[in-house]
């Protein structure tokens, strides 16, 4: 359980339309039962640090090569930060100022690449990412892209993947997903990488956690460059962390700070310093591996349901529910289920007949309600709750009592135990 105490009491005085909106979520966070899998919940030593005075100080520029002056002290938190991303995930250089995941990825993209340099990466329709060449997104907007997806398994067809690479010949091979179930085998991926003379880039936003804890093969040694998001199973502040190389350094620093974003947000780097540290703990370790026995309950129990899961199975943090079979789409069963206090996403399943903005699959995700305290029988009953509020949707009445269900659930395990002044 994450016992953290919230004290809002300033903008009660100062601005009591937010405070009143702060409180409804911390209302909303407290009474559902979180399946959202990129979603987690922070320390209170995160918190604190992302809503500290640092907020206050403006510093374009690199520790110790600012542009302003007065920076001696986020200068110090900024390589704490880069050493302990380092020595977690045993890469040579980290720049831990990108705002997001998509803007780690952008700087890889920036420092190697040219416009209408060609691209291997993930389908998003197959469990990819929109900066992994998305037409919407910068990544498939400004460079030629082509990508490889999963086979009717649920798994990366690697030698596919090898045949469009001899195919394309890309610059850049990017490896990693939002969705995807299974473990990614980083040393095949460079093998291919380095038949065709390309880059590697590993995206771990999704497992980042599980690489830490050492449950997940690690890219350290084979791709050149590995991003990451620090909310997600690393269960820090919402950012991100491009790492790579030590020969990649000099222009991954330059492609971030002056190519593609101003002042870091030194508050949220000191809240991704204090969540490495953590992560390097051994009870993030007992944490992680939690982690994945609650995905193999959750999982279990869907199928034990009657219901499908890409894949049939699970090896890291989430999965996907198939819902083609029972003629229903995941935006309305994810509707669903928020009206049963269980909060998760739609998401496209393979060969989705449906559009991405309606889709036939809905993400679950186990990290934040194992960061609560849910164990194997818990997620057994939220399986029998989602498959009960998916087959029988239309009874209000059972809809009712499955609310009930999720939030005894929550109430035995809350995450924050007081808000207010």
């Amino acid at each position: 359980m994450c016992e953290v105490s919230m004290n809002i009491e300033h903008i009660k005085k100062v601005d009591p339309v937010v405070a009143e909106q702060i409180e409804k979520e911390f209302e909303r966070q407290q009474n559902t039962i979180e399946l959202i899998a990129s979603e987690n919940i922070t320390s209170e030593a995160v918190m604190e640090a992302c809503g500290s005075v640092l907020t206050n100080k403006y510093a374009e520029g690199k520790p110790h090569k600012r542009f302003y002056n007065g920076c001696d002290h986020v200068d110090v938190i900024e390589e704490i930060a880069q050493k302990r991303a380092c020595e977690l995930f045993h890469m040579d250089h980290a720049n831990v100022q990108p705002h997001s995941g998509a803007q780690a990825n952008m700087a890889v993209f920036m420092a190697v690449l040219k416009p209408g340099d060609k691209v291997l990466g993930m389908d998003l329709s197959n469990g990819g990412h929109l900066s992994h060449g998305s037409p919407v997104n910068f990544s498939g907007l400004y460079f030629d892209v082509k990508s490889y997806g999963v086979d009717e398994y649920g798994n990366i067809d690697y030698e596919n993947v090898r045949k469009m690479a001899l195919e394309h010949k890309p610059k850049l091979i990017i490896c990693g997903a939002s969705n995807y179930s299974k473990i990614i085998d980083f040393k095949k991926f460079r093998e291919i990488a380095d038949e065709v003379g390309a880059y590697l880039l590993a995206d771990i936003a999704h497992i980042a956690g599980l690489v830490a804890a050492g449950l997940h093969p690690s890219p350290a040694g084979y791709a050149q460059f590995v991003t990451t998001t620090t909310h997600k199973s690393l269960r820090g502040p919402r950012g991100g962390i491009t790492m790579c190389d030590e020969e990649f350094a000099q222009i991954i620093d330059k492609a971030v700070f002056p190519g593609m974003q101003g002042g870091p947000l030194e508050h949220i780097i000191a809240g991704k310093a204090v969540a490495l540290l953590e992560a390097s703990k051994p009870e993030f370790k007992a944490y992680a591996e939690q982690i994945l026995k609650n995905a193999k309950a959750l999982a279990q129990g869907l199928m034990d349901e009657g219901m499908d899961i890409v894949g049939g199975m699970t090896e890291n943090h989430l999965m996907t529910l198939d819902l083609r079979k029972t003629g229903k789409t995941g935006k309305d069963m994810a509707n669903v289920l928020e009206r049963v206090g269980i909060t998760a996403n739609k998401n496209t399943v393979p060969d989705d007949p449906q559009s991405p903005f309606v889709t036939s699959g809905i993400r679950l995700g186990v990290p934040a309600v194992t960061t609560r305290g849910f164990k194997e029988d818990d997620m057994t009953e939220v399986a029998k709750i989602i498959a009960s509020a998916i087959f029988s949707s239309d009874n209000e009445l059972g809809l009712h009592n499955l609310r009930e269900r999720s939030l005894k659930l929550c109430k035995k395990y809350p995450i924050y135990m007081r808000i207010g002044g």
